[in-house]
C-alpha cells in the first residue's frame, strides 16, 4: 500500500483519535496504535525544545 504525509494540529489529530474511538475496537485498534506511536515522539520532540527555550529564556 502507498504511504501518504498528512500533516494536522493536535487538535485534530484528537479528533481524529475520538471518532475513531466510536468505532469498534477490532476494527480501529491497529490504526489508533499507527497514529499514536507516529505522533509520540513528535510531540515528545516538540515538548523537549519548548523546556529549552524556556530555560534558555530564564537564564538569560
Amino acid at each position: 500500500m502507498k504511504n501518504i504525509t498528512l500533516k494536522l494540529q493536535v487538535g485534530e489529530i484528537n479528533k481524529v483519535l475520538t471518532a475513531l474511538g466510536n468505532m469498534p475496537y477490532l476494527q480501529v485498534h491497529e490504526l489508533v496504535a499507527k497514529i499514536q506511536l507516529q505522533a509520540t515522539p513528535q510531540l515528545e520532540t516538540a515538548q523537549n525544545g519548548a523546556n529549552e527555550q524556556e530555560m534558555a529564556t530564564v537564564e538569560s
